[in-house]
């Protein structure tokens, strides 16, 4: 049954308006309605679950373990809610977050089917408005951007994809009844995250799978399995420590004592014993987590690339396959670091083929298939693209948002995003956002990031209230300030060395900069909480009336 609901009133007035019903924007939704203020989600598509709603594309699995990547601010719930798996896929993330919106009755609050397409400030009535693609008009005093990091799926401008007479398909906007493969020569382009999920389930469905990669990519194994009965008895009776204990570390997880020894402190065999331990645990934090120079020193971090490039040699069985596979253009964990469950082994099979299209880039997309700059043409019944997305940017640049004075975000971030604590912009009054740019945001538990995020807002807003404010702004000298610290800090680790989704540079013509917050979790906390103390320092506040609890 779907979610959707009827057009709402042109024109409502509202306290707040929240962009967004994914796991960010429903519990904003939670905490801004206790406050007694009155509010609205705008959502695009027809249910909840933001990235777990439009990513349903084969083996889609959360990399972060199910037991952490949940809500805390529901006690009864995280020990009433049993995972079936150690990593919980993308149907038993999207039916949670079902049950979260059920249990605390946020649908009544979402207008579904519902996609933004303006947002401007109207300084006369002090009231952002909101337009839609449907024609309405929504405002309200403040506005909250939940749009998420990865939500602006990217098909590559490929000369001729028009022309295909085969079915494709992108791995962000996957069809909601499936797809089967059954019989068909197809074509997977991009190895990221979602192509190294699909990849495996895809092999085994169709009758031919030719991947086409630009870039290899390290990926560790997850060691998937299901839940242990033990673990998860464990980890239940520790859950408000564990909770409590995230926010002091810097991936916001807790559990992984961090390093304190250099990778070039022990001996060869220590190292590659430490390394094995790691590779047979799964999951990248931990291996991450094995030296405390990993992300620091270029000789340290290569310790880390040989280990995982030799068991790559060691699984795929054609010697040139597994160099193709192997990457040395990037240190290990400076992209995303892919979590897999045969990814490697996929390439023993016969019906699959391996071609690199750094070495003769893709020319076009032919009706029968697709044709590379060598003359080189595969024929395929289907392409999937896991291309990934316009990340960190690509949702809040995709509306036409003004600040009533003639600045624009496409101006204001012409050379780049710039944010005050990835929470609020100078120059735009009166808007916040959700784990924006130069925050933790994918560089920690998103469902932590975005409730420590939330609960910053909140607390905002309650200030502003008890102060009599209804109106705030941030200083262009705290958003410099906070930039020029962001940039620091990635400037003194490993992490711009690649061509990254973290610094835009898979969208032609995107500034490259640097766009996560990588100082820790932790540490990004501790400044929120300190800044909030100084009542909220970098935060002009102001206006006539407050607004009121209902």
């Amino acid at each position: 049954m779907s979610d959707a609901t009827a057009p709402q009133q042109s024109n409502l007035d509202l306290d707040v308006v929240i962009i967004g019903a994914g796991v960010s924007g429903l519990y904003a939704l939670h905490r801004i309605r206790a406050m007694g203020l009155s509010v609205k989600v705008l959502e695009a598509g027809d249910g909840v679950g933001g990235t777990w709603y439009w990513n349903r594309y084969p083996g889609c699995r959360c990399d972060v373990e199910s037991l952490e990547y949940s809500y805390s601010f529901d006690s009864d719930l995280q020990q009433e809610w049993e995972w079936p798996e150690r990593y919980g896929t993308q149907p038993e993330i999207l039916r949670y977050v079902n049950h979260v919106a059920d249990r605390h009755d946020l649908r009544r609050d979402v207008v579904f089917e519902t996609r933004v397409t303006s947002a401007h400030f109207d300084e006369a009535a002090r009231q952002w408005v909101i337009g839609t693609e449907r024609g309405e008009s929504h405002r309200a005093r403040f506005c909250v951007m939940a749009t998420g990091n990865l939500s602006t799926p990217r098909v590559p401008d490929v000369k001729g994809l028009e022309n295909f007479e085969g079915k494709w398909y992108h791995t962000g906007l996957w069809p909601h009844e499936g797809v089967d493969f059954s019989g068909l020569r197809v074509g997977s382009i991009g190895t990221g995250s979602s192509g190294v999920q699909s990849i495996p389930i895809i092999a085994a469905q169709a009758a031919h799978l030719t991947v086409f990669q630009r870039t290899p990519q390290f990926s560790l194994p997850a060691r998937n399995a299901p839940m242990d009965k033990t673990t998860e008895a464990r980890h239940k009776a520790e859950y408000d420590d564990r909770r409590q204990a995230a926010y002091d570390t810097p991936f916001g997880i807790a559990g992984y004592p961090p390093p304190s020894q250099s990778a070039l402190e022990v001996s060869a065999e220590e190292r590659e014993a430490a390394y094995e331990s790691k590779w047979a645990e799964g999951g990248s934090i931990s291996f991450l987590y094995t030296y405390n120079d990993l992300f620091t020193s270029r000789e340290a971090n290569e310790t880390a690339c040989e280990f995982v490039r030799q068991k790559i040699r060691e699984t795929v069985k054609d010697p040139e396959t597994a160099e193709k596979l192997t990457p040395y253009d990037h240190p290990i964990g400076t992209k995303r670091l892919i979590l897999d469950t045969g990814y490697f082994e996929t390439y023993n099979r016969e019906t699959v083929d391996l071609v690199d299209v750094r070495k003769a880039p893709i020319e076009e997309i032919t009706a029968k298939g697709l044709r590379l700059a060598d003359g080189s043409e595969y024929e395929l019944d289907a392409l999937v693209f896991a291309t990934g997305f316009d990340a960190m940017t690509g949702a809040l640049r995709d509306i036409e948002m003004s600040n009533g004075r003639g600045l624009t975000i496409q101006e204001k971030w012409e050379g780049g995003p710039r944010c005050y604590l990835g929470l609020a912009m100078a120059g735009f009054p009166n808007l916040f956002m959700i784990t924006g740019p130069q925050s933790p945001s994918v560089k920690a538990q998103m469902i932590l990031g975005a409730e420590q995020h939330t609960d910053w807002i909140v607390d905002c807003l309650t200030h502003m209230r008890e102060h009599g404010h209804s109106r705030f702004e941030v200083t262009q000298q705290a958003e410099d300030a906070w930039v020029e610290h962001n940039n620091e800090v990635a400037n003194r680790t490993l992490y711009p060395l690649a061509n990254s989704w973290y610094v835009g540079a898979n969208i032609p013509g995107k500034p490259r900069v640097f766009m996560p917050y990588v100082g820790g979790f932790d540490r990004f906390k501790r400044t929120c909480d300190e800044i909030a103390a100084k009542g909220y320092e970098g935060f002009e506040m102001g206006g006539g009336e407050a607004v009121a609890a209902e």
